[in-house]
């Protein structure tokens, strides 16, 4: 939905890069909560920010779903494939949780997967890189269902392994709140054309960074760790 293209940069590295047909507040998302994932610790690919020549757009019918603006690029896993049912079980129960509470943290309900279907946006690498964590574009969901979240999460079955514990919630809001440092420069360092619907920059994303930033503090509260599976 979000039409990535896979191009290969001028470091000669190939990326997969969302841009115009992306929509700014998906590539606000991505760059935002990436941010804050490789703060977190979690596998996260390479990311930066990519623009695409003109001449180049001009040359390709399918340029204008790039757009000329800055776009959001994520380095390409080699040797990876989407995780599957089977592939759940090799990733380490800590990695699963630290997956678990990000993505409750941002709200990102886009990251499901049952017995029977779903999407986990995660991918499982050949050798020793194992899990990769791709694809934030609908975190900081409005309507975020924590009900369905805990129904469906790829690693739901870690819940009861957090939320229920003593230590581990205190553990983690320390964590998080660690991450939570690199939310400013982030923000900062987003492109400007992103925080606005049109080009001529008159109409705001709808995207409010200090109502998220109120959000994500949340997570020293009683109130957040309060999920049953």
């Amino acid at each position: 939905m979000t039409r990535p293209f896979l191009c290969r940069c001028d470091d000669d590295r190939l990326y997969f890069v969302k841009g115009r047909a992306a929509g700014r507040r998906s590539l606000l998302c991505e760059w935002l909560a990436g941010h804050l994932a490789r703060a977190f610790g979690l596998p996260m690919p390479e990311f930066v920010l990519a623009q695409a020549p003109q001449g180049l757009l001009d040359l390709h019918p399918e340029g204008r779903d790039l757009g000329p603006d800055p776009a959001f690029a994520s380095q390409r896993a080699g040797f990876a494939q989407d995780l599957t049912v089977t592939q759940r079980a090799s990733v380490a129960a800590a990695l699963q949780r630290d997956v678990l509470v990000f993505d409750w943290w941002v709200r990102n309900g886009d990251r499901t997967l049952t017995t029977s279907s779903g999407n986990p946006n995660l991918l499982w690498a050949a050798g020793d890189r194992g899990l990769v964590v791709i694809d934030h574009n609908l975190a900081f969901d409005q309507d975020f269902d924590a009900a369905q979240f805990a129904a469906t999460h790829v690693f739901s079955e870690q819940i009861p392994f957090v939320f229920q514990d003593l230590v581990e919630p205190q553990s983690y809001a320390a964590r998080l709140r660690q991450a939570l440092a690199v939310w400013p420069d982030a923000c900062n360092n987003a492109p400007e054309a992103w925080w606005f619907v049109d080009d001529e920059q008159t109409v705001p994303t709808d995207f409010d960074p200090a109502a998220i930033l109120a959000m994500l503090n949340r997570c020293t509260t009683q109130e957040f760790w309060r999920l049953t599976p």
